[in-house]
């Protein structure tokens, strides 16, 4: 799996569980959501144009950082 951090203009507790419902929706996801900081990390299969749009479901501003070595 590739881990993928992105932006995502998160200000509120229902806000990470917008994002955590998108990509649950998506399936198979692991993630961390860093609300402080308006971070998501998903380590994913899928392609990052596919993490975006699902993320941009949420009616946020989202986008990508880029990948994240893994620790």
């Amino acid at each position: 799996f590739q881990k993928h951090e992105f932006f995502v203009d998160m200000t509120c507790e229902g806000c990470s569980n917008a994002v955590t419902r998108v990509l649950h929706r998506l399936g198979g996801e692991s993630f961390d959501i860093d609300l402080p900081n308006k971070k998501v990390c998903i380590d994913s299969e899928h392609k990052v144009d596919t993490l975006l749009e699902t993320l941009k479901k949420t009616g946020k501003n989202a986008s990508y950082l880029g990948e994240k070595s893994a620790q």
